[in-house]
């Protein structure tokens, strides 16, 4: 492996996207290869992504059954890049909501981190082209987690770097869930285990094409887990903390 860092980004019915982010990311030239992890995606995501493999180097897929998860999906791709020996990871959406532009920014960030979190919260504005619930939604996840779990930080967006040669392996086997409320436990966890995060300001901007994944159920489902790690953080504080 010539590379120390790779991008990750996982897929799902993502055709009108997925071959214009490679674009945008390859035109960056930075010295990073590329992950894509496809929940075998109906609209023929899959095929694009084996197409620009095929014709690109240190351009990777991981292909998966069907929809598993988010965070079942950001764990797979966190152990493909630990078993590979990447020493930094980047995390973004495939949607353009998180622009590639950025990357350089978080890469500079990470100096004397562990961590680099994409924060919806400082700039002002940085929502104001999604709809009502969607940041009715982001604004209720980063309040419950601020004031519940005492992370100051925006917890809950996926725009992540992760110092692997900093981290342990270990640290993410005590993450339990695999949904959208990997991100939150995740990060809190880091943060438990004192783990040094920094966060730079990032614009999120509406999906360029296709609908959101998110639905109710997945909020309901981030509660429980929400709840779960207070609890465990108020009771069980040996799960948190590595060995």
């Amino acid at each position: 492996m010539a590379n120390k860092k790779l991008i990750f980004i996982p897929t799902y019915n993502e055709s009108e996207n997925v071959e214009n982010i490679f674009t945008q990311i390859k035109a960056l030239a930075l010295d990073a290869d590329l992950l894509f992890l496809d929940d075998n995606s109906p609209d023929g995501t899959g095929r694009i992504i084996d197409r620009i493999v095929t014709e690109n180097t240190g351009v990777y897929v991981i292909h998966r059954s069907g929809k598993l998860g988010i965070g079942s999906a950001h764990m797979d791709g966190i152990n493909w890049a630990y078993d590979h020996q990447y020493e930094t990871l980047i995390t973004m959406d495939c949607d353009f909501t998180h622009s590639p532009s950025y990357i350089i920014d978080f890469i500079e960030g990470s100096t004397n981190h562990s961590v680099v979190v994409g924060s919806r919260y400082m700039k002002e504005g940085s929502l104001k082209d999604w709809n009502l619930f969607r940041k009715t939604l982001t604004h209720l996840g980063h309040v419950l987690t601020k004031y519940i779990l005492n992370l100051t930080y925006d917890a809950t967006g996926a725009f992540r770097l992760y110092k692997l040669n900093e981290i342990p392996k270990e640290l993410f086997h005590l993450v339990e869930s695999r949904g959208y409320s990997f991100f939150f436990e995740s990060l809190f966890i880091i943060n438990y285990n004192k783990f040094r995060i920094n966060e730079i300001p990032i614009d999120l901007p509406a999906r360029t094409y296709g609908n959101s994944k998110m639905e109710i159920r997945d909020a309901l489902k981030s509660l429980r887990y929400l709840l779960s790690t207070l609890r465990r953080k108020l009771f069980d504080k040996k799960s948190l903390l590595l060995k």
